[in-house]
């Protein structure tokens, strides 16, 4: 039973994540908020910390993919290190580093990369320079919109959503 659990939540952010960015736009937050509405764990600082992460940061694409980083924002907030022990003395942050190094390696698996450019020259075939507005509507003419940014924000809510729940790190 807990594994059709996990199936069926883990197909939740699937779904959530490419409706949200098939809506709303911006990768990072549409990947936060696939998860906490997936998963129940709604935190709206998280979700507003997300803002700038949407196209490889600033939309500048040379950085890590929105919702790879989205992604990674999520886990932290439900494994990190406290302000209140930033000395760290369970080594908390060692146990998320490691579970951000699984996802990367997910990430790496399918798409080859975790930039943003890259990832785009795998799906799309070329890079765009999204923070232009000319370069942005190609990206959306190509179907960046439509379906592949959808797709990426999906299978990253997806395979977050299984390593979260593999660690027991929220009730479900």
């Amino acid at each position: 039973m807990k594994k059709a659990h996990s199936a069926a939540l883990a197909g939740k952010a699937y779904r959530l994540g490419k409706q949200y960015e098939k809506t709303y736009r911006g990768c990072g937050q549409c990947v936060v908020a696939a998860l906490q509405d997936a998963l129940g764990v709604r935190n709206d600082d998280v979700f507003k910390a997300a803002t700038g992460l949407a196209g490889g940061t600033g939309l500048a694409a040379d950085s890590g993919c929105g919702a790879y980083t989205g992604s990674i924002l999520m886990l932290g907030s439900l494994l990190g290190r406290e302000r209140q022990d930033f000395s760290d003395p369970g080594g908390i942050r060692f146990k998320t580093n490691a579970l951000t190094r699984k996802f990367r390696e997910r990430f790496i698996q399918e798409y080859g990369s975790i930039i943003c450019r890259d990832i785009q020259n795998k799906i799309l075939g070329r890079y765009y320079f999204l923070a232009d507005p000319q370069e942005y509507e190609k990206f959306h003419n190509a179907g960046a919109h439509d379906v592949h940014c959808p797709e990426v924000v999906g299978k990253a809510a997806k395979w977050m959503v299984e390593i979260i729940l593999n660690e027991n790190l929220i009730s479900g």
